[in-house]
């Protein structure tokens, strides 16, 4: 096996995401312009020095059982190198367990962090990078949109592999992310879905879901009725009721409101700056609950290293 350079040093730069996007249950997924960062650095074999600040300090472990390692040892692994020790710094941002796709952020924090670590980054395509990222992740929903940015439309192939496609999203597009005090397990979210639908919710979401890539991507117009859906978050509700309380009264006054992923997380999905403000407040006279409004754009660059006094690299689609 290859044997990475002791004493390199990268910096990792991973967004947000919020995937399900409504209708697009484990599909679509949009990269939010709120960020983690992590510099690793190549040690000793055996050895971990790992410090954690901001959200997850003093509850994420700081052992090689954190989930940036985990995730860059398993790229490593399959790309042939042996493992090296690690100085790893993450400065994180992204709120755990609210459906903003911390744990997607960390394996692709690990696994971008672990090519540009062998030093030819040119050699691990996007597909591997993808590929990898969603063997630990289990679906490529979040983590496609968190290493190519945008909005991205993510299927598994024929062959089993997973495949992802990036498009712009439309300038009229504002964003809102209202995030509760209370979390939730993606588990728990999934182990309340049916195991079969309706042949009429499936058509419903079908039609919905095409309509919101097109609302997304040139008519904004359309994003209220393009982000109604059938198949997942009636099935959730029971499970975070303040979310579906919300919802219900932002999409009444014509918001076109959903569940961020798994939830219980809000993102608001605005045609206006105004119609932004007015979700906002809706939120906040809610009193059962602390919702913390974010304010946020698409990132359009996705998950980035950088080699110490190097330029940039960023996966492409």
């Amino acid at each position: 096996m290859s044997r990475v350079t002791e004493g390199r040093r990268v910096l990792v730069r991973v967004p947000a995401t919020s995937a399900n996007l409504g209708p697009g249950f484990d599909t679509l997924g949009l990269a939010l312009a709120e960020y983690d960062e992590v510099e690793i650095e190549t040690i000793e074999p055996g050895r971990y020095e790992i410090e954690v600040e901001g959200v997850g300090a003093g509850e994420v472990p700081t052992d090689e059982s954190h989930l940036v390692v985990q995730a860059l040892h398993y790229a490593l692994d399959q790309l042939g190198y042996e493992r090296p020790g690690l100085r790893l710094r993450a400065r994180n941002t992204i709120p755990h367990g609210r459906g903003l796709g911390s744990s997607g952020a960390a394996i692709v924090a690990g696994v971008v962090g672990a090519a540009g670590l062998i030093g030819d980054r040119e050699s691990v395509s996007s597909e591997r990078l993808l590929r990898f990222a969603t063997d630990l992740e289990g679906h490529p929903d979040n983590v496609a949109p968190c290493l190519f940015g945008g909005l991205t439309i993510a299927w598994m192939a024929a062959d089993g592999e997973p495949r992802s496609k990036r498009l712009m999203v439309d300038r009229g597009v504002s964003l809102l992310v209202l995030v509760p005090e209370e979390t939730m397990s993606t588990s728990v979210a999934r182990s309340l879905q049916p195991s079969q639908v309706p042949h009429a919710d499936a058509i419903f979401n079908l039609s919905r879901a095409a309509l919101l890539v097109a609302a997304l991507a040139q008519s904004p117009e359309l994003l209220f009725e393009s982000t109604e859906d059938r198949l997942h978050q009636s099935y959730r509700a029971s499970a975070m009721p303040k979310t579906k309380a919300l919802i219900d009264e932002l999409r009444a006054e014509g918001l076109a409101a959903v569940v961020s992923g798994a939830g219980p997380s809000v993102l608001v999905l605005a045609d206006d700056p105004a119609a932004r403000l007015r979700a906002a407040e809706i939120a906040a006279a809610h009193t059962d609950t602390t919702w913390t409004a974010y304010p946020t754009a698409v990132d359009i660059q996705g998950a980035t290293v950088e080699e110490v006094s190097k330029q940039t690299v960023s996966p492409s689609a």
